[in-house]
């Protein structure tokens, strides 16, 4: 489970379960791996899709051109790792990012990778390419990257219009898959073709997911399953049970609340269940642009009233930290320390004193117990 509070500020939990057996038998070759899936995605094109639900079965299917080592709990700059791409460099003035593509590769179809399917994939990205995406849905991450050049089938430029070294961390992500050059973005939703160490298999809506060992793959000995089996159930308290039961490996890592947790625990104490950081939100959106909305000291007024602390112990019974748009360290690189958070309207310790200055905000507007904000 991830539950974190991007309008509300509180970071809550991620947990996980896996079954004891699974987890010790994870480096011998051979089985099926059985996870139960949330969701029912549209397609099966990650360039289309904005969720984890596409993104978890689909990413074994492809490689990026860098990612983030997965041995390493922490993404950062310094977890950067080569995929499809065997180096890079910049340009002495940081406009232009060379990687240096992996010899040896082939799509899963058979055809070779090249350069040219690195730069029809970013072209399709920054929409530059004939056909277009049915909905790009990462376009502001690329507005800056004006061109991408071949030079021949090992190598490829990315021309930037200023120097952006953090694109490296939006190629390392999961997001940023590359796709075949001869498959048109229509045929990826689904049935995808990419590099990776598993082969797309087969997806029904509202039943499962399947992919298969792709036993071509270019790193020798992987993957060490035969494939991954998605079971798509909606309903969080029904795929517990079926997890408890025993007709799944491992949890899907969102769906599991510390009571939930505390059932898995009484119900299978052969599983293992890992209990970590993460930042996922379920918000409060304003429409700043709505009165009365559009005013500041208003706005200020409603953040300086929640008791953030509250959520944490309400919902995930006291297992999070207060946290900001990112995690917080020390499991977060970007997220803001605690003592400079604790300056931020409505994230001081004092929620009472924090509650006497919204009231004070909100009378001084006109606002008080007969005439109260609507909402």
């Amino acid at each position: 489970m991830t539950a974190a509070f991007r309008g509300f500020g509180a970071v809550a939990i991620l947990l996980t379960g896996l079954f004891a057996a699974g987890a010790a038998s994870a480096q011998k070759q051979g089985g099926v791996l059985r996870i139960y899936h949330r969701d029912s995605p549209a397609s099966m094109s990650i360039h289309e899709e904005g969720t984890v639900g596409v993104i978890m079965p689909m990413m074994g299917v492809f490689n990026n051109l860098v990612v983030f080592d997965q041995h390493i709990a922490q993404n950062s700059m310094q977890s950067i790792v080569p995929e499809l791409a065997t180096s890079w460099a910049w340009s002495e003035d940081g406009s232009e990012l060379t990687f240096k593509l992996r010899d040896g590769v082939k799509w899963h179809d058979g055809k070779p990778f090249t350069a040219e399917d690195v730069k029809c994939t970013l072209d399709l990205l920054t929409n530059q390419a004939k056909e277009k995406l049915r909905l790009n849905y990462r376009e502001t991450w690329w507005v800056n990257l004006a061109k991408t050049t071949t030079n021949g089938e090992r190598e490829v430029t990315l021309r930037l219009k200023r120097p952006q070294p953090a694109i490296l961390a939006l190629l390392a992500s999961g997001d940023t898959p590359i796709y075949p050059c001869h498959v048109s973005p229509r045929d990826m939703r689904q049935h995808p073709i990419g590099t990776g160490p598993f082969k797309f298999v087969d997806y029904k809506p509202n039943q499962y997911i399947k992919v298969a060992r792709n036993p071509d793959y270019w790193k020798p000995g992987r993957p060490y399953l035969d494939g991954v089996e998605y079971t798509i159930i909606p309903n969080r308290s029904t795929a517990i049970l079926a997890f408890i039961a025993g007709r799944f490996d491992m949890t899907f890592p969102y769906e599991v609340t510390i009571p939930l947790l505390k059932d898995i625990k009484t119900q299978a104490p052969q599983a293992i269940c890992e209990i970590g950081m993460a930042s996922e939100s379920i918000g409060m959106l304003v429409n700043r642009t709505a009165a009365p909305f559009d005013n500041a000291e208003l706005r200020r007024a409603m953040a300086l009233t929640i008791d953030r602390k509250s959520f944490i112990d309400i919902l995930g019974q006291g297992e999070g930290e207060l946290g900001g748009a990112l995690l917080p360290p020390p499991e977060g690189v970007w997220g803001m320390p605690s003592d400079r958070l604790k300056t931020l309207a409505g994230y001081s310790e004092d929620t009472l004193k924090d509650r006497e200055e919204a009231r004070a905000i909100m009378q001084k507007l006109g606002y008080g117990p007969d005439k109260r904000l609507p909402v």
